[in-house]
């Protein structure tokens, strides 16, 4: 009656050769293709280092001034715009501004990289059930995986550093880009289609002049989703050393310094409202747009 009481599973022995030679192989692949890899993604570093040098090194009223200005460009709300000001008053007096600015340059890398890779794929998923059906999947295995597991093959690949926690990051925070911009051109009116049609309209035109156009507020969705996920892997990536916020929130739980973790994890609280009212905003300015059109 033992097997009504304990599930079979595989023999010790076997299930420890197995994960041998799945780790050898992953070994082997990483001494052989790591230099290729590593030189693959060497313009990403570059990148990441220019626009974490422009934040750090630019005078704190420039780059203050510039992050009001787009929020009230997106938003033009000047309760929105004030509560940006105040937070980054009160993130510098209390000496969080360095690891601020590399914060938001890794968000702001994140991004872009997440809106590069996941908005093409969004539009095949729209275009195609059959990539829906092979994507989706994937996607659901990268929002359930735990975060923790991300850095185990990224640093295996690319050890420690900026570019590896950057990885990690946008595994992370990409689904939510690639779902909404699938829900968002496949929620496009059909009537609207079949006008752009009669006009005359190709695939291409379709797609730039009428689907996305339309799908925006959706997509400004996807984006607000996929900044709120990257700063909430911000923390975990800081222990593959990604530089920022998250250091310090490291610093005060191996060391049990309260103040320390509580005031950088209001840092990152601060931050992340400041980029939920803004792209919020925005969305619903693109909506309220997109209605006035239709109306």
């Amino acid at each position: 009656m033992d097997w009504f009481y304990q599930f079979p599973s595989m023999d010790d022995n076997a299930l420890r050769n197995l994960k041998k030679v799945i780790d050898e192989t992953f070994r082997g692949f990483t001494r052989n293709y790591g230099d290729l890899i590593e030189g693959f993604f060497a313009p990403l570093q570059h990148f990441l280092i220019a626009s974490e040098r422009f934040m750090t090194k630019t005078p704190w009223p420039i780059i203050t001034l510039l992050i009001l200005a787009i929020a009230w460009g997106a938003t033009r709300s000047i309760r929105i715009a004030a509560g940006c000001l105040v937070t980054l008053l009160l993130i510098g007096y209390f000496d969080m501004w360095d690891d601020t600015m590399r914060t938001i340059s890794m968000i702001f890398v994140c991004t872009i990289l997440s809106i590069a890779i996941g908005l093409p794929i969004g539009i095949l998923m729209s275009r195609s059930d059959r990539v829906q059906r092979v994507v989706n999947p994937v996607l659901d295995v990268m929002q359930t995986m735990p975060s923790f597991v991300y850095l185990i093959p990224v640093v295996m690949l690319l050890g420690i550093g900026k570019v590896p926690g950057l990885i990690a990051v946008v595994i992370y925070a990409i689904p939510p880009m690639i779902r909404l911009t699938n829900l968002g051109i496949r929620l496009v009116d059909k009537d609207v289609l079949e006008a752009a049609d009669a006009f005359g309209a190709d695939n291409r035109q379709k797609l730039f002049k009428v689907q996305l156009p339309l799908a925006l507020p959706t997509i400004m969705a996807g984006i607000n989703q996929t900044i709120m996920m990257a700063l909430a892997m911000v923390v975990i990536a800081s222990m593959i050393g990604v530089q920022g916020l998250g250091q310090p929130v490291l610093k005060a739980i191996a060391n049990q310094y309260f103040t320390l973790g509580i005031f950088n994890g209001l840092a990152i609280v601060g931050i992340a409202i400041m980029f939920d009212r803004v792209s919020q905003a925005y969305g619903e300015r693109l909506q309220k747009h997109r209605e006035v059109v239709h109306g």
